[in-house]
């Protein structure tokens, strides 16, 4: 695994979060990243799914300008 640094800011969140929930640092990165990718990856679906998947002609056809 990489070494990887957090802001200030997200340490003193994690031990606020820590002790509020009750909850090791490691569960609350895990849970946290596990939301981040799936929030990504349905951004990503939905970019995908927005893309067409028709050819130029079929894309254009019945257009008139």
């Amino acid at each position: 695994m990489k070494n990887f640094k957090l802001t200030d800011e997200n340490i003193q969140n994690l031990e606020a979060f820590k002790n509020l929930l009750n909850k090791d640092e490691n569960t609350i990165i895990n849970e946290a990243l596990e939301l981040y990718f799936k929030d990504e990856a349905e951004k990503l679906q939905a970019l995908k799914d927005s893309q067409t998947n028709l050819s130029y002609d079929e894309f254009w056809d019945d257009v008139d300008i």
